[in-house]
């Protein structure tokens, strides 16, 4: 029998258990979650024989290697940032690796000794890095086995609600880590090129400058630059490619509406707000206005951003209702930034049985015997319910199966790495098919890079 150690069971985490349990006895495993808190675990595991909940502090050395030495392969569904104290545990033991993150330059540094020691630490293994990855390298190769040479290559990706449980006039909920979302898109401007222009997008234009995109079935999107496109250049093998660019999926109006906090400056993070805990929500919108003995937080909130009365824009924040001046924050000691996320949870967390949704979409341009060609590859995944969500299911599903691959070694390649070779893509992305999570693709007419698509 094989044994997997998952540590950690947030959001992410109830498809991962239920397929590892689901194939525990045909593929002959056991299955043990670790985490600070066991309830959830508890819930899903639901007494399977071939599960165990644990409870398990990351921070504690002694305990954390007792049962990474017990294991054969270790999935690490923990914070980015903590995963190198596993790697490490990893190694010493020698045990298999699996996480959904990107790879740090921590972890980097572990490679020499995951290939000395013939193991395999996959990373980026997840939804987005993970299956976009692997969508993109299968086409690629394909376009380059037949000798075409890439000429364009757009992905976009968005962790959106499904159209019957689309209550808000955001057209938003979470569906993902929170904090996430509100910090999107900070920490550096947004690189990309263009017919071989390179172009640069600083945080506080970045909502204004979106793209449009439609999908079969469910309509028009809109997508803002990711942080740094350039480089995926030389991760996918298009150096010389005159357009990369990868975006990030909303509904129509809703990041000229978030460019509203970013105007404001509530999604800072880097600074904490005295008396956080005692302030209204009215109140930590007007610490971002100008002082007014007579004018009204409103007033001044329109006359600040120029907000017509009857623009739509308006009527999202009245909806949010962050001009009630009798509920509290609540924070301690709090950010902007933390504040925001705090106020929107109140609207925007799932309900029981609302269901959220995955897109994905990825565009190919390439030249073969002298014409232009253009591929479109989407993907469209539902969740089930606040549970088993469909982030859940695309995050955990990639991660368990190619657990179970290792283990089976059917995937053999040893060091620290992200899933951009045939020998991973290709039998990870056949399992997900038969688990529904399959792409449409189509032959479309070449347009190459587009400005009619493109807003500000």
């Amino acid at each position: 029998m094989k044994n997997i150690l998952i540590i950690g069971a947030g959001k992410s985490s109830s498809s991962l258990i239920t397929y590892l349990l689901d194939n525990s006895f045909q593929e002959d495993l056991y299955i043990t979650i670790g985490d600070i808190s066991i309830d959830n675990s508890l819930k899903i595991i639901n007494h399977h024989s071939r599960g165990k909940a644990i409870i398990l502090d990351i921070l504690n050395k002694k305990e954390r290697q007792k049962e990474v030495e017990k294991t054969d392969l270790v999935i690490s569904m923990l914070p980015a940032n903590l995963h190198f104290e596993v790697a490490k545990d990893c190694i010493l033991f020698k045990k298999h690796l699996v996480t959904a993150s990107y790879i740090s330059e921590e972890m980097r540094t572990l490679n020499k000794a995951a290939v000395k020691n013939k193991l395999v630490f996959m990373n980026e293994i997840g939804l987005d890095p993970g299956i976009d990855h692997m969508s993109a390298m299968k086409v690629i190769d394909k376009i380059k086995n037949k000798g075409g040479k890439m000429l364009l290559f757009e992905s976009f990706c968005g962790g959106l609600v499904a159209p019957e449980s689309d209550t808000n006039l955001w057209n938003y909920k979470f569906t993902w880590n929170p904090r996430n979302v509100v910090l999107a898109g900070q920490g550096g401007a947004a690189m990309f090129i263009q017919e071989g222009t390179y172009k640069y997008i600083p945080y506080h234009k970045l909502f204004r400058r979106t793209e449009f995109l439609n999908i079969n079935e469910y309509g028009k999107f809109e997508a803002y630059a990711n942080r740094d496109s350039l480089k995926y250049r030389s991760i996918y093998g298009l150096d010389n490619i005159p357009t990369m660019y990868r975006g990030t999926i909303r509904k129509i109006g809703f990041s000229r509406a978030w460019n509203i906090f970013v105007q404001l400056g509530m999604t800072d993070d880097s600074y904490i707000i005295e008396n956080s805990e005692n302030m209204s929500y009215r109140d930590f919108v007007n610490l971002f206005l100008a002082y007014s003995p007579s004018d009204s937080v409103e007033l001044k909130l329109k006359s600040y951003l120029k907000i017509d009365q009857d623009d739509l824009i308006w009527e999202k924040l009245v909806e949010l209702d962050i001009f009630n001046p009798n509920k509290k924050v609540g924070l301690k000691i709090a950010t902007p930034a933390k504040m925001l996320q705090k106020i929107l949870e109140k609207s925007w967390t799932l309900e029981e049985n609302d269901k959220d949704m995955i897109v994905m979409q990825h565009l190919f341009g390439y030249e073969l015997t002298g014409k232009k060609h253009q591929i479109e590859s989407s993907l469209v995944v539902l969740g089930e319910n606040h549970t088993y969500t469909a982030m859940a299911k695309t995050v955990g599903l990639p991660v368990a199966i190619a657990a179970i691959k290792i283990l089976k070694n059917e995937i053999t390649t040893p060091g620290v790495q992200i899933p951009i070779s045939k020998e991973v893509y290709e039998p990870i992305l056949k399992e997900l098919e038969k688990c529904g999570i399959k792409f449409i693709e189509r032959e479309v007419p070449y347009l190459g890079y587009n400005p009619d698509n493109v807003i500000g």
